[in-house]
C-alpha cells in the first residue's frame, strides 16, 4: 500500500508539471540555466561523435557553446532567445562544423517558442529558421544541406510537439477551472440551503412558541382572574376548564416542538439511516383547531372555508395555516378580551386563494416597543409561495391580514 501510494503520488507531481503553465514555473531561471548547460554539453558530444570529420575548431567551439547560453533565459523571453542563437549558429554552420551538434539547443528554443505562442507565430518561426539553416549549409556544402533538409522534418516535429501541449494545457486550464467553478457553485447553493433552512426553522418556531406561549398566558390569566376577583365564590368548573385548555396546548406545542427537534436531529433520516419521509405540512383541516384554542383563550372567531376545487398544493396550504395562526396569535394577544376575530379561507379567482383575518380588538400596539418577527413572517411565508400579503389597522378599528396566495394544484402523493 506504501509503496503504491508512492507511486500515485509521484504520478500527481509529474502531471502538474506537465499541466502547469511554463510562465507560471517556480525557479524559472535556476531551470533554465541548468537545461542551458546540459545542452551545451549534450552538442559538445554530438560534435565529437556525429561526424569526427567536422569536429568544430577553436572559434567553432565557443559558438556551439555560447549558442546554447540564450536557454537560459527562454522563458523571460522566448523569441528574442531564438533570435539570439542565430548570429552564433549561422556563422558555426558557414565554417562546416558539424551540423547536428547545435540540434538540441536549437530543438529547445523552437519548442519553447511553441509552446508559449500563438500557432501563426510558431509556423513563421519554423519556416525562419528551417530557411536559414537550409540556406547558410547548401551555399556551403549541397549534400549536406540536403541532409539537413531531410532531417528538418525533427525541427517540425518539435514545433508541432509544442503547439500539442499548449492546446493541452489550454484545455486543462480550461477544466480546471469549470471545476472550480462547479465548486464554488455547489458551495453558494449549499450556503443558500442553510440559509433557507435556518430561515423556515426560525418561522416555524417562532410560530409554535409564539402561538402557545401566548394562549397559555391568556389561559393562566382568566385562572388567576378567577381566583383573585372573588375567592369566596370559587368557580372550580371555570378553573378547572382553564387549566385543561393550558395542559391541551402546552401538550400540542409539545408534539410540534418534538417533531421539529427529530426532524433537525436525525437530519431527515430514519433509525437505519435511510432518507426518511417528510413530516406532513399543517394545512386548512388544521383551523378548526386554532379557533378552538383562540377561544379556549376567550377570543370569538368566525371561520369560513372554502377549499378550492383542485388539489391545494402543500407549501400554500401551509402558508394559510401559519398566517391564520400568526394572526390569531396577535389578535388574542393585542386585542383584549372578548375580541372578535373573523376568519375567512376562500379562493379568489381560478388560481389564488384568499386568506382574510379580520379583528376588531386595538391592533399592535402603538407604544414604541419593538415589533416581534411575525408580521416579518407572515410576508416572508406568503413571497415563498409566490404571494402578496397586506396588513395594517382597519379604518373602522380592529386589525386586518390579506393574503394572497396562488394555490397551484398539487401532485398526489406516492
Amino acid at each position: 500500500m506504501a509503496s503504491v501510494s508512492r507511486t500515485t503520488r509521484r504520478r500527481e507531481r509529474i502531471m502538474a508539471v506537465v499541466n502547469r503553465d511554463p510562465m507560471e514555473a517556480p525557479h524559472k531561471t535556476r531551470t533554465d540555466a541548468l537545461i542551458a548547460g546540459g545542452a551545451g554539453a549534450l552538442s559538445v558530444v554530438l560534435a565529437l561523435l556525429t561526424d569526427p570529420a567536422r569536429t568544430p575548431g577553436a572559434f567553432g567551439w565557443v559558438l556551439l557553446i555560447a549558442s546554447a547560453v540564450p536557454i537560459a533565459w527562454r522563458r523571460r523571453s522566448p523569441l528574442l532567445a531564438l533570435l539570439a542563437m542565430i548570429p552564433l549558429l549561422v556563422p558555426y554552420h558557414a565554417l562546416d562544423n558539424a551540423h547536428a551538434a547545435p540540434m538540441p539547443q536549437t530543438w529547445i528554443a523552437l519548442y519553447t517558442v511553441a509552446v508559449t505562442g500563438r500557432p501563426l507565430r510558431t509556423l513563421l518561426t519554423g519556416i525562419g529558421v528551417l530557411s536559414v539553416m537550409v540556406t547558410v549549409v547548401l551555399t556551403i556544402n549541397a549534400h549536406q544541406g540536403l541532409e539537413l533538409l531531410r532531417i528538418s522534418g525533427w525541427v517540425v516535429a518539435v514545433l508541432f510537439c509544442g503547439v500539442d501541449m499548449r492546446v493541452y494545457r489550454q484545455y486543462m486550464a480550461s477544466v480546471l477551472e469549470r471545476a472550480e467553478r462547479a465548486e464554488r457553485t455547489r458551495e453558494e447553493e449549499a450556503r443558500r440551503r442553510v440559509a433557507e433552512e435556518r430561515l423556515r426553522i426560525a418561522r416555524d418556531l417562532h410560530d409554535l412558541l409564539a402561538h402557545s406561549i401566548t394562549l397559555i398566558g391568556v389561559q393562566t390569566s382568566v385562572a388567576s382572574h378567577i381566583l383573585t376577583v372573588d375567592p369566596d365564590r370559587l368557580d372550580r368548573h371555570a378553573i378547572a376548564t382553564a387549566l385543561e385548555d393550558i395542559a391541551d396546548t402546552c401538550r400540542g406545542a409539545r408534539a410540534e416542538l418534538r417533531t421539529t427537534l427529530e426532524v433537525l436531529r436525525d437530519g431527515g433520516h430514519d433509525s437505519h439511516g435511510r432518507p426518511g419521509t417528510e413530516d406532513p405540512l399543517p394545512d386548512l383541516a388544521g383551523l378548526p383547531g386554532l379557533v378552538r384554542a383562540a377561544e379556549a383563550a376567550g377570543a370569538q372567531v368566525d371561520l369560513a372555508v372554502h377549499a378550492p376545487a383542485g388539489r391545494l398544493a402543500p407549501a400554500t396550504g401551509a402558508a394559510a395555516y401559519r398566517i391564520v395562526q400568526e394572526s390569531l396569535t396577535n389578535a388574542v394577544r393585542h386585542g383584549g378580551a372578548g375580541v372578535r376575530v373573523s376568519v375567512a379561507v376562500v379562493p379568489d379567482g381560478d388560481g389564488a386563494l384568499r386568506v382574510t383575518v379580520t379583528d376588531d380588538g386595538t391592533g399592535l400596539p402603538k407604544d414604541g416597543s419593538t415589533p416581534g418577527f411575525g408580521m416579518v413572517g407572515m410576508r416572508e411565508r406568503a413571497r415563498s409561495t409566490g404571494g402578496t400579503l397586506d396588513a395594517g389597522p382597519r379604518p373602522g378599528g380592529g386589525f386586518e391580514v390579506s393574503a394572497l396566495l396562488p394555490f397551484q394544484e398539487g401532485e398526489p402523493t406516492p
